[in-house]
């Protein structure tokens, strides 16, 4: 649940902060007390609290219940306020843990900009925690095919090294997995993986983001670079870093030091770097995007991750692994693929690779009935476009099918699509599909086509006895 606790003993102000709050997106909870307070943290922990010091009429104060909620919930920002306070309280709760301290009566922009930085950072602990519990994900490194068995060979080479590692590959292929995996099978496998999501984190916060920030108001913030020391550190896509932020990383990978937003003290890390990106970075470097230096610092051992076009022998299997993830995580229904989906989904486009096949399975689970087989029909249809306009996508009903049983439906369907068309006209549809008059005779009375006079008007038709 993302959303922030506002405990405060006056309910004018807690209502106030609260219809703020509210107005601008966030989802709210109230509490009058220390009481209230831990009921609602029992019931679902806050992504955020804002905390008046004096509680009036409650077993705790404030200072007790930061105490508490960072001893349980250490990862929990909390504001603190209050109407009494000074210099040696605000102190005294950054001391504690707090995340900042704002006095009543309180400037709501001054709020607003400080509930944002709090609610941001609340993410990406959120985030860094969800990647540190998850552990490897097997499940999707997952294959047979020689396009897989090539990445493995190549990624084993480079787990017990500290070399930089760049992950190239489309969107979707499984690039942090891979990174994961060198990770969880190097001799860093106990310390930190952190992930920096480029593209997700704005601009002007980077930095911050990266660096952590120390102020004598607040003291010291460590950030990503920091919480990795030791362990790796997942630059996510690379290519929207941004240029100012790109330079500073720079550095960062010549000293292995920095120092933090505010700061002038140096601090030394111990990192190893992997790096993704789905994007050309030698067109990005042309373009004044990204810079060369640090391309190179990235670029030590490159690694290209297939698509899911490429390794299309692994796709039954990885299907099957995630239908059994589904079920062990979310309790949806531990099916089988039939013979007939398994070969269509191989001959399906997956322009979003290992992802999308996932999400297509989960899909089939949560809307499928029962929990039997699982069935061409239940696949999701898709048309033609794309890409490669050259390509057919070929329907269930042929996909399936052995190669002569093939050819001769899609041969039928076919010629009776273009007799159709042509109203019955065997000379016009000859003339178009390339055919003598008497051969396309021959096919059509081979495949069991006829031509006649059948509900009011002249057209082909598959005799009686051949349907």
């Amino acid at each position: 649940m993302s959303d922030i606790l506002i405990v405060d003993d006056e309910r004018d102000i807690r209502e106030l902060v609260g219809d703020i709050l509210r107005d601008e997106g966030f989802e709210t909870r109230l509490a009058g007390g220390s009481d209230e307070c831990l009921s609602a943290i029992a019931q679902a922990v806050p992504s955020l609290m804002v905390l008046d010091i004096w509680l009036k009429d409650s077993a705790m104060d404030g200072i007790d219940i930061l105490k508490h909620v960072k001893r349980e919930h250490p990862q929990v920002p909390i504001i603190i306020i209050s109407g009494h306070g000074n210099i040696e309280i605000a102190v005294a709760a950054i001391k504690q843990g707090a995340y900042d301290f704002i006095e009543k009566p309180f400037n709501i922009d001054q709020l607003m900009v400080v509930v944002r930085r709090a609610m941001e950072t609340s993410r990406l602990r959120r985030e860094n925690a969800t990647l540190k519990r998850s552990g490897g994900a097997e499940v999707e490194m997952y294959g047979v095919s020689p396009a897989f068995k090539q990445l493995k060979s190549n990624l084993e080479k480079v787990t017990k090294s500290n070399g930089r590692v760049m992950l190239t590959g489309p969107a979707g292929v499984g690039k942090e997995v891979a990174a994961r995996w060198i990770h969880d099978n190097s001799d860093r496998k106990d310390a930190p993986f952190v992930t920096v999501s480029s593209a997700t984190v704005e601009p002007e916060r980077m930095e911050e983001v990266l660096f952590g920030r120390e102020s004598a108001e607040r003291g010291i913030e460590k950030g990503l670079l920091e919480e990795a020391s030791g362990g790796v550190i997942f630059f996510d896509e690379v290519a929207d870093m941004p240029s100012g932020t790109q330079s500073k990383i720079l550095r960062v990978l010549v000293d292995q030091q920095f120092a933090r937003v505010g700061g002038t003290s140096q601090v030394s890390v111990d990192l190893r770097v992997i790096s993704s990106t789905s994007r050309d970075l030698q067109a990005e470097i042309a373009a004044g995007r990204f810079r060369e230096e640090l391309y190179h610092r990235l670029n030590v051992v490159p690694i290209d991750v297939p698509s899911l076009e490429k390794r299309r022998e692994d796709i039954p299997a990885l299907a099957e692994k995630f239908i059994a993830a589904f079920n062990r995580t979310q309790g949806l229904p531990l099916r089988k693929l039939t013979d007939d989906a398994a070969a269509l989904l191989q001959t399906m486009q997956w322009p979003g690779n290992v992802r999308q096949l996932k999400n297509v399975v989960e899909r089939v689970l949560i809307l499928g009935e029962g929990a039997g087989d699982i069935d061409a029909s239940e696949l999701p249809e898709q048309d033609a476009s794309g890409d490669d306009e050259t390509r057919a996508v070929l329907s269930p009903a042929i996909a399936t099918l052995p190669l002569r049983e093939a050819r001769e439906l899609f041969e039928r369907e076919y010629l009776l699509t273009q007799i159709n068309r042509f109203g019955g006209n065997i000379s016009r549809t000859a003339t178009f599909v390339g055919m003598e008059r008497s051969a396309l005779h021959r096919k059509l009375k081979s495949l069991g086509v006829v031509t006649g006079n059948k509900s009011g008007g002249r057209v082909a038709y598959v005799a009686e006895d051949d349907e």
